[in-house]
């Protein structure tokens, strides 16, 4: 492992040894649980594999704050491997997070997957910024397509934009709760800055601007437009992103800022969706009423058989893939609804989206 590398931007020492430890515990644990006939590498990705990882502040010093991700690469099918090997990271993975003081996260990969997907973000942020526990970059040879931010399809933007408002949409439903404690206030709070993070990297994603580094990102946003409310909402998500809090702001002063942000969101999704499925949507209403195929990039047969899937033998009959009922969800939840949100309306949603985010 490459301990040069830092985990974070300005972490303390001890922080940043911490991480180290986690990360060695971890290694341990992987070759413990995968035969080395089978494992092709293990890399640190996230925030701290980036070397932006979140530092948590307070008077008993510097701790982290976001999940850490590692990558297992194990050879063959990635379904068989995480029937194999699934159970076992995830009793690991609960272990290692108590240790790390937060959660410890496994993605099960092969690197021959890898090198045959479609350039997504999540692949574009893994292979620009990691660090390697166990191999080194020559094992990422054949998977330069997405090292390229412009290879970034548009839908990935929408994407990203659809998660960030389903935060939103879930933390509205806090704000509505007769009883809202600090633990509440600390969920918007963060669902807040993520979205508002999320405005400025979907704007430049579409542009085909993106970069694995928020900071980089911000530097472009700031060359690229002048719209001072979008670049004030991507500092104050980059500034959580490296330096979040635990939020003290009441439940008024946070739904104002909820409002403003899901606004933002809103207008920037449809600028987003008429640049996509390159039609003309005049309000969220005209979008939520369009029979264009939201998810134009998958495939109608494969679709069927989804919804059959997960919703029932009678779910065959329709060829759109499940992430347009999110997208619509949002619209008739979030965006065109001022009041708070059936909280059934709203656990059905969840369900879906846990599923098909």
């Amino acid at each position: 492992m490459n301990t040069d590398l830092r985990f974070t931007r300005d972490g303390s020492i001890a922080l940043e040894t911490h991480l180290t430890e986690v990360c060695e515990a971890v290694r341990d644990t992987i070759t413990r649980i995968v035969p080395a006939s089978r494992l092709e590498g293990l890399a640190l990705g996230g925030g701290y594999g980036r070397g932006e990882g979140g530092v948590l502040r307070s008077t008993s010093g510097d701790a982290p704050y976001n999940d850490i991700e590692f990558f297992v690469f194990i050879r063959g099918s990635t379904l068989l491997n995480e029937r194999r090997y699934s159970a076992a990271l995830h009793r690991e993975g609960h272990r290692l997070s108590e240790q790390a003081g937060v959660e410890v996260e496994f993605k099960i990969l092969s690197l021959n997957q890898l090198r045959q997907s479609q350039t997504t973000m999540f692949y574009y942020d893994l292979l620009m910024g990691h660090r390697w526990l166990i191999g080194d970059d020559t094992l990422f040879a054949g998977c330069d397509a997405h090292r390229d931010a412009k290879n970034i399809p548009l839908h990935e933007a929408t994407r990203l934009l659809m998660n960030r408002s389903s935060g939103l949409l879930f933390a509205r439903e806090r704000l509505a709760q007769s009883d809202f404690t600090a633990e509440d206030a600390d969920f918007v709070a963060r669902n807040i800055a993520k979205a508002q993070l999320a405005l400025g990297d979907v704007f430049l994603a579409a542009h085909g601007f993106y970069h694995w580094s928020c900071l980089e990102r911000h530097s472009r946003l700031r060359a690229l437009t002048g719209r001072k409310s979008l670049i004030a909402h991507h500092a104050a998500g980059v500034e959580f992103k490296l330096h979040p809090y635990a939020s003290k702001a009441t439940r008024e002063e946070l739904a104002v800022q909820h409002t403003k942000v899901t606004a933002a969101a809103a207008q920037l999704f449809l600028w987003v969706e008429s640049r996509r499925l390159r039609a003309s949507f005049r309000d969220l209403q005209s979008y939520r009423e369009s029979h264009i195929d939201k998810c134009p990039e998958t495939r109608p047969l494969r679709n069927r058989l989804i919804n059959a899937r997960h919703f029932g033998l009678p779910a065959l009959l329709n060829p759109r893939y499940p992430r347009q009922s999110l997208l619509h969800g949002l619209c008739d939840l979030l965006w065109q609804n001022d009041c708070a949100p059936d909280p059934s309306l709203v656990a059905a949603y969840q369900q879906i989206w846990q599923r098909f985010n």
